[in-house]
């Protein structure tokens, strides 16, 4: 007999098995600093979050930035590449998931800075931050998403 907490156990290990699938199909490709332990760090997060992840050095990093639609100011040292997006920096996973899944008109989203407790940079949930969409409706920078808050979406264009 299926109770109501073997079900609702069941229905979340479905739900967590079907994100790892939808995950494991999406190619990540992260354009890496040559030697940079922090771009390496957040893929391996990447993958233990069941993403399919590549990770090639830059050649040209301004010129290879440039062409992704990043903003120079806001360029770090790895980007990566998922869907049609860029994302640039450490930026965290909730706030790149809810692009992949909204799909809004931006280029993608940076992480100003190399905030301690982000993702690659000890991966501190509690660690506070904000993540600025650019380009298409998000123009030249606008705030996405603000970890380590209670509502990191919150004023969410």
């Amino acid at each position: 007999m299926i109770t109501r907490r073997h079900f609702n156990t069941l229905s979340a290990t479905a739900l967590f098995a079907s994100a790892l699938s939808a995950r494991a199909s999406t190619p990540m490709r992260v354009l890496a600093s040559p030697g940079c332990g922090c771009c390496h760090a957040w893929a391996d997060l990447a993958r233990m979050r069941g993403y399919a992840v590549t990770v090639e050095e830059l050649t040209d990093p301004e010129a290879q930035k440039s062409a992704r639609g990043i903003p120079l100011d806001l360029a770090s040292c790895h980007t990566i590449e998922v869907d049609g997006y860029a994302f640039e920096r450490h930026v965290p996973f909730d706030a790149l998931e809810a692009v992949l899944r909204d799909r809004p008109e931006i280029t993608g989203l940076a992480v100003p800075g190399m905030p301690m407790g982000s993702p690659g940079m000890g991966d501190d949930p509690a660690a506070r931050y904000e993540v600025i969409a650019v380009g298409g409706k998000a123009g030249s920078g606008t705030v996405y998403y603000r970890a380590g808050t209670e509502q990191p979406f919150a004023g969410r264009w």
